[in-house]
């Protein structure tokens, strides 16, 4: 053989290498082709099944407020449920006091007005539990003037008490807790 197909045979071989590399490289693009179509695929149905999951999350969420919102507005309109119920015993006491007050020509007028009063005292009694058991009670009205809790009508000359302190009480304040519901209507000590 001569040196020039010597050179024709490798070069040959050198063509057959490349052509082969450039159809592996043809085969293993086409394997990557089909690849990616498979992973943009599946990436396709996992935005899909996201989506979904968001928007099943979001109405879940839309819904909880909603039933939320539905139970916060009935707490509001039936917070003074359970204090309603416990002023009906009283009403009914008021209402066995009126119809156990019919006169006759029996009893006597001093014994009508003392079952009236102690009426009335049971019935107070009645609401200063019923003011207790939810956290209503008195304000003090014992010593000094306190702008917080009472409200001064009228000052007053006394030797019986220091200057600032409650002389007469007018009208008892209440609070809830610590605000103040109705200040006590006092008179005070010049």
């Amino acid at each position: 053989m001569s040196k020039k197909t010597k050179k024709v045979e490798i070069e040959e071989e050198k063509i057959k290498e490349q052509s082969s590399e450039i159809s592996k490289e043809e085969d293993r693009s086409e394997d990557t082709s089909s690849s990616c179509e498979e992973e943009i695929k599946q990436l396709k149905e996992q935005i899909k099944e996201l989506e979904d999951k968001y928007v099943r999350a979001n109405a879940d969420f839309d819904n909880i407020k909603k039933r939320l919102e539905k139970e916060k507005n009935q707490a509001v309109s039936y917070a003074h449920e359970v204090f309603a119920r416990d002023l009906l015993p009283i009403i009914d006491a008021l209402e066995m006091a009126l119809n156990s007050g019919e006169v006759d020509e029996n009893t006597k007028p001093e014994e009508l007005l003392e079952k009236v009063k102690e009426g009335i005292n049971l019935t107070i009694e009645q609401f200063r539990k019923a003011f207790e058991k939810h956290g209503i009670e008195l304000v003090d009205i014992e010593g000094e003037f306190d702008p917080n809790y009472h409200e001064a009508v009228m000052q007053l000359d006394s030797e019986e008490k220091n200057s600032g302190e409650i002389l007469q009480v007018f009208q008892k304040g209440y609070k809830i807790k610590d605000r103040v519901l109705r200040p006590a209507m006092v008179s005070i000590v010049k």
